[in-house]
C-alpha cells in the first residue's frame, strides 16, 4: 500500500535517517510479524503484546494495521480496532524505535491511520494514554484529541492494580 500524505499537515523533519532510506507507513503483511513483535517488546516492555495475541490483532485488523518500514525493518506501527459499526474506533498501540522518537514518526503513523479512518466513516477515535507519558500527550492533544470524560479521562487501574490510563477522544 502507498502512504498518502496526510492532508492537513507537512511531513516530518529531524535528522533521522535509517540506512536506506526514510521510512514509510504501509499496512502490515503476515511476514512483518515476528519484526512487529520484536518491536512491541523492545517499546513495551512488560505491557508488549504476547506473539498470539499480535497473531489474532493481524488477523482481526490487518486493514488497520500499518507498520514503518525503510526496507531493513520496522521502526515503528500504529494499530487500530475497529467496532462492530465501525463508527467508533480503538487506537490499540502506537510505537516507534528508540532510536526514532522524536523525529515526527509518532505523528506520520496517527496522521496516516487517522485519514484512512476518516475516510472509511468514522466518527470517533479513543486511545489510552500512560498519564506519567507526557510526550505522547502532548502528541495526541496536537491531533486534536481531548481528555473524554468523566475526570478528564483519568482512569484508575484501568488496566488493573497501578495500571492508571488517561482516556482521550477525537471526534471528526
Amino acid at each position: 500500500m502507498t502512504y498518502r500524505p496526510a492532508r492537513h499537515s507537512a511531513p516530518p523533519t529531524g535528522t533521522f535517517r535509517p540506512p536506506h532510506g526514510p521510512p514509510r507507513p504501509r499496512q502490515v503483511t503476515e511476514s512483518d510479524l515476528p519484526e512487529l513483535s520484536r518491536l512491541d517488546r523492545e517499546v513495551f516492555g512488560k505491557h508488549a503484546y504476547p506473539y498470539f495475541m499480535l497473531r489474532q490483532l493481524y488477523d482481526m485488523y490487518a486493514k488497520h494495521l500499518l507498520v514503518l518500514d525503510d526496507d531493513t525493518g520496522l521502526y515503528g506501527y500504529v494499530l487500530a480496532g475497529t467496532t462492530l459499526r465501525a463508527e467508533r474506533c480503538w487506537i490499540l498501540g502506537l510505537a516507534v524505535a528508540a532510536d526514532g522518537r522524536g523525529q515526527g514518526l509518532g505523528r506520520m503513523l496517527m496522521l496516516d491511520i487517522l485519514d484512512r479512518l476518516r475516510d472509511e466513516g468514522v466518527r470517533e477515535v479513543l486511545l489510552t494514554v500512560e498519564p506519567a507519558n507526557v510526550t505522547a500527550i502532548v502528541l495526541y492533544r496536537s491531533l486534536g484529541f481531548v481528555p473524554a470524560e468523566p475526570e478528564g479521562g483519568f482512569r484508575k487501574a484501568y488496566f488493573g492494580p497501578e495500571e492508571d490510563r488517561i482516556v482521550m477522544r477525537l471526534k471528526y
